[in-house]
């Protein structure tokens, strides 16, 4: 990929979750560079969505830290919301309303003055080729519009960076190439950190700068991808192959009940 600002604007320190006796982040600590494409992998359980609610402050720490462009995740809540944009797996656009009302409606949550909202709205509508469907209802458009719109949604404030968690699952690969060169246009662009989760192992070693593996509550191993397959000292390895090595964990056997139930109401609604 290509080169970035120097500078750090994710630091994490000893972080750690709690739930009663259950410890689902266990005192990790890692950065993440200005403009990077951070891959956050792991198994089903491992911690990675524990750790990325706590970033973009949906569930407060039981100890550590974690600064955001500088702001504190716990004493600095407010400020880092405004600097993260969130786009979960699940469907997050109301069928109901049109693509311009969707947005409309997202700008007004992230308190864009109103002399802006619809100068910015169109402008998002545009980068991501849906202004010609901003009247239309979204409950008409594909997985990939649909896709695209929630991440436009996510990032109308101009975060500094994009959490992604599964960005792709559901969509065709056509639809998956068109979604990612959106979200490395926001990188050239507006210089958008992006910090995503994948089971899509050739995903995240195509589209990231670097990669960290979560196991059992921490971090088993981060690097480039080529570090990263290189430290299995097997031949040819590919990333899954280092998932496994690093992870003890196959991609066949991740998941459980709710895990495949909640993919396949994705894949569902996404067509």
């Amino acid at each position: 990929m290509d080169d970035k600002p120097l500078g750090n604007l994710i630091e994490v320190r000893s972080l750690t979750k709690k739930f009663g006796d259950l410890t689902a982040v266990n005192g990790i600590s890692f950065d993440v560079k200005h403009g990077e494409a951070f891959a956050f992998l792991g198994p089903n359980g491992a911690g990675k969505s524990t750790t990325i609610k706590m970033l973009i402050t949906l569930l407060k720490p039981t100890s550590g830290t974690a600064l955001i462009n500088g702001f504190d995740l716990v004493h600095n809540s407010s400020n880092v919301r405004r600097d993260v944009g969130y786009v979960p797996q699940m469907i997050s656009v109301d069928g109901t309303l049109t693509a311009y009302e969707n947005m409309a409606l997202m700008a007004k949550l992230y308190d864009i003055p109103w002399k802006e909202c619809e100068q910015r709205v169109r402008e998002t509508l545009s980068f991501f080729d849906l202004d010609q469907y901003s009247k239309s209802l979204v409950r008409t458009f594909s997985g990939g519009m649909i896709r695209k719109l929630e991440i436009g949604q996510a990032i109308i404030h101009r975060p500094k960076v994009l959490f992604l968690d599964e960005p792709t699952s559901g969509l065709d690969p056509i639809a998956r190439q068109k979604v990612w060169e959106h979200i490395l246009e926001l990188r050239k662009t507006y210089g958008t950190t992006i910090f995503f989760s994948t089971h899509q192992m050739e995903e995240a070693d195509e589209m990231s700068d670097r990669v960290a593996i979560m196991h059992n509550g921490k971090i088993a191993i981060i690097g480039s991808p080529e570090e990263i397959k290189g430290k299995t000292k097997l031949a040819n390895a590919t990333l899954e192959d280092a998932f496994i090595y690093f992870s003890g964990t196959d991609l066949k056997e991740t998941g459980n009940l709710s895990d495949i139930s909640r993919t396949r109401r994705a894949e569902a609604r996404l067509g």
